[in-house]
């Protein structure tokens, strides 16, 4: 009968200490998981840096499509990358956000400018009339399904609305029209969360956040 208890007790035991350790397993596996599908993203920069463009967007895809919390460079990358690819309306997209998150202290910032403003000309240029429009809708990442950014450790990020000025500035042939951005703060950024949502579509006015 005591040989019988002990055998019970050391079997609830074991399943107790399963129960407790197993959350951390997860949480291990899922870390080593995504540590993995970030090496496509060192693979990404390296094929870049040698030209290897169709080949980059594949590894950057790979990134995007398996890593919950993207890191800010791949913005950058991801952005300029697709500027050689020709595809300018998601170069664009993704060197503005890339900006929002890192403002002009951010290690890529002159280099992301530069392409930006070329990738703003040669769009403006293919979608001129009788000009065929380089960038293909069918092959942009779907941002209802994008992972969320890394913000990085201040938490912030400079609000791509107004770009950080506060103020959203309208004009018509007259006149110049004023409104306070209805999503920044008074600094003319958002917090993480904010921006993300923004991504999504589904950050409300600060107006409507105010009465929840």
């Amino acid at each position: 009968m005591m040989a019988k208890s002990i055998h019970l007790f050391t079997f609830m035991l074991i399943c107790m200490l399963y129960l407790i350790t197993l959350p951390n397993v997860f949480a291990q596996y899922e870390e080593y998981e995504q540590g993995q599908n970030l090496k496509y993203l060192d693979l990404g920069i390296k094929q870049y840096q040698s030209g290897m463009y169709e080949d980059a967007e594949k590894s950057f895809r790979q990134v995007l499509e398996t890593v919950k919390v993207l890191p800010a460079e791949i913005c950058f990358y991801f952005g300029a990358n697709s500027y050689y690819l020709k595809k300018y309306k998601q170069s664009i997209n993704w060197l503005n956000k890339y900006i929002a998150l890192k403002g002009t202290s951010g290690q890529y910032f002159d280099e992301c400018t530069q392409i930006l403003k070329q990738a703003e000309e040669k769009y403006l240029l293919a979608s001129a009339p009788n000009k065929d429009d380089m960038y293909n809708p069918d092959e942009t990442v779907d941002y209802t399904v994008m992972p969320k950014v890394d913000c990085g450790p201040s938490g912030k990020v400079v609000c791509p609305v107004c770009k950080g000025q506060t103020v959203i500035i309208k004009r018509s042939a007259m006149s110049l029209d004023y409104r306070t951005c209805p999503y920044c703060d008074n600094h003319g950024n958002l917090s993480c969360e904010e921006y993300n949502l923004l991504l999504l579509g589904e950050l409300k006015p600060k107006s409507e956040r105010s009465q929840n």
